[in-house]
């Protein structure tokens, strides 16, 4: 999942439902200039009231077009870039921007409100071809239950996951099919430089690492920790995933908890910003302005966490009770450069597919 992020196959593998934004279109945007039409990875959720308010207000209906995973929904788009599925796109992260960005998918256009983004996100700002929407921090999970029951100290760091204590525990995501297990890598990439990752990652396989193909899988799966992997009867107690992944835990929950069922290990987190851009040779381009517009407004940046469980980027925007009592964002998360990221981020991923996979 997100392809960052995220939830909403949480809710679908607990059998539940959380509010989605609007029907979607399998058609171009051209040539409708009463609709436009968002491509998005498949965690795209926004109240419905709030897609009502910008249609009542802009004139334009919305069609949503969810195109899989964010690595398959960016390449999809980088093919179809001349005949594009749509007017805006929204999803590409800082893990795959430069991929976007290098093969035009973009054109520019700066939002109104977009001096109302806070500093820390905002990226291309002389081109203006992406608007930062959301963030979140990509994190080490753990089951508070499995650890209490076997009392062991739940890891707190990338260290801590080489240990030992920690043997068979760990699932993971594939970091080339997957935007959680990309930024996994990313994060201990940041975190032990470009000659030490590949040596974490030997220990880290020695230490019985387990890599599933995506986020779903791991998560409601393998995890013994989630709703999902209760059912499944899942033996991994730590699992790549959210810090906004235990806030979904008690949300989702009937009845609910008194406190999260699981925990963030902070030391492990890589932070993750997802942008929007409209789309080179989008058929409705002023429709496309005005829905970028619009997912800069307090409206929507207020809607977002509890719908995509992501934090706004916007000053000022709300953050739902439940994100700072049970998940707050990392305090010292990793960081990367997006242009050091695309610099290696291809052959990073080829060297961990081998050393990793094979």
């Amino acid at each position: 999942m997100r392809t960052t992020n995220k939830y909403i196959a949480l809710a679908v593998g607990l059998g539940l439902v959380t509010l989605s934004a609007c029907g979607s279109s399998s058609g171009s945007a051209g040539g409708d200039s009463k609709s436009v039409t968002l491509v998005s990875h498949d965690s795209w959720a926004v109240s419905k009231s709030v897609i009502a308010e910008f249609e009542k207000k802009s004139g334009y209906q919305v069609k949503v077009l969810e195109d899989g995973d964010a690595g398959q929904a960016v390449n999809k788009a980088i093919l179809t870039k001349d005949n594009p599925q749509g007017d805006v796109f929204f999803g590409v992260d800082n893990t795959l921007l430069s991929r976007a960005l290098d093969n035009g998918l973009f054109q520019s256009y700066e939002p109104k409100g977009a001096d109302q983004i806070k500093p820390e996100y905002r990226v291309d700002e002389d081109k203006h071809r992406v608007t930062p929407i959301d963030t979140g921090d990509i994190c080490v999970n753990y089951d508070k239950a499995y650890f209490s029951k076997h009392k062991l100290t739940p890891p707190t760091s990338f260290d801590d996951l080489i240990k030992p204590a920690y043997k068979n525990l760990l699932v993971t995501e594939n970091a080339s099919t997957s935007s959680p297990g990309l930024g996994f890598l990313l994060g201990t990439a940041a975190r032990y430089g470009d000659d030490g990752w590949q040596d974490y990652w030997k220990k880290l396989k020695a230490n019985g690492v387990k890599v599933v193909d995506g986020w779903e899988q791991a998560y409601n799966e393998e995890f013994s920790g989630s709703a999902g992997g209760k059912k499944a009867k899942a033996d991994r107690p730590l699992v790549v995933s959210y810090a906004s992944s235990p806030p979904a835990e008690v949300i989702y929950a009937d009845p609910k908890p008194a406190t999260a069922p699981t925990g963030v290990a902070t030391g492990t987190c890589f932070r993750q910003v997802e942008y929007a851009g409209l789309l080179s040779n989008a058929g409705n381009t002023e429709g496309g302005k005005a829905l970028l517009d619009f997912m800069l407004t307090k409206t929507f940046q207020d809607d977002m966490p509890l719908n995509m469980f992501v934090y706004p980027v916007r000053e000022g925007a709300q953050v739902p009770e439940e994100f700072t009592k049970y998940g707050p964002q990392a305090e010292d998360p990793e960081t990367m450069d997006p242009a050091k990221i695309a610099d290696n981020r291809d052959d990073w991923v080829k060297s961990w597919t081998s050393l990793v996979l094979k």
